[in-house]
């Protein structure tokens, strides 16, 4: 899996694949990841990459041409590439894109500043737009380093135990359930008993039970959601 992060600011990026997990996937080479600064490739003689809107508006754009160039460079290197926009307009990023996009083998990120870039090279270049949540921030490189890592856990080999993936929330449309560890009794606070008694077949069901409730408090649109399969199989 090859990432490639289209920035003006690329140091606020490449320092989060220097530490744990995907440090260590790197190393690996089950990941790489380079950086793209679209000021390489203004033919402005100040290297000017953002200009005023045409209309009128408050802010400055990042503009066609150089974003243009260096995505055209991008897709040179890679005619495979799927180019991913960060966007508030953009659909919510959830765990299955995340999973599907894990199956790419290369996916380029592009970071707006500013207010924004221009409306051409999305329509020209996108192949997906995504959003996190419903706010704004002051560039693309955060978000995209939240999509980066939720798609790098789901690489293969990427986690130590690919197993651990199973019983992550949002794993069959629910949330994790309760996890502890030692003491048993912390400040008063005791461990759930069964988990105590070494009985996995009742853990794995009580666990179940547990993020169930955990996903209806914290969670009531998923749970409902997923209400009728519930019913279904306590059913059945």
């Amino acid at each position: 899996m090859k990432f490639s992060f289209v920035s003006l600011f690329p140091e606020l990026i490449h320092s989060y694949f220097d530490a744990s997990i995907l440090y260590r996937a790197k190393q690996k080479s089950l990941i790489s990841v380079d950086y793209v600064n679209p000021r390489d490739f203004s033919i402005d003689k100040h290297k000017r990459v953002d200009d005023y809107m045409i209309g009128g508006g408050a802010g400055l754009l990042m503009m066609a041409q150089p974003l243009n160039d260096a995505l055209t460079h991008v897709n040179f290197q890679n005619q495979t590439t799927h180019f991913i926009f960060l966007s508030p307009v953009g659909k919510k990023f959830k765990q299955n894109d995340a999973k599907r996009l894990a199956k790419k083998e290369h996916l380029c990120f592009v970071c707006g500043r500013y207010e924004g870039v221009d409306e051409r090279v999305i329509e020209t270049w996108a192949d997906e737009i995504f959003s996190i949540g419903d706010f704004i921030l002051t560039g693309g490189e955060v978000a995209s380093l939240c999509l980066a890592d939720a798609i790098s856990r789901n690489v293969n080999g990427v986690l130590g135990n690919i197993k651990s993936l199973d019983v992550e929330s949002f794993e069959n449309e629910i949330l994790e359930a309760p996890s502890f560890t030692k003491p048993n009794i912390f400040q008063g606070l005791e461990v759930v008993s069964e988990f105590l008694k070494g009985n996995h077949a009742n853990i794995r069901t009580l666990k179940k039970t547990m993020a169930l409730c955990k996903t209806r408090y914290f969670r009531p649109d998923l749970y409902q959601k997923i209400m009728p399969k519930t019913k279904e199989t306590h059913e059945k």
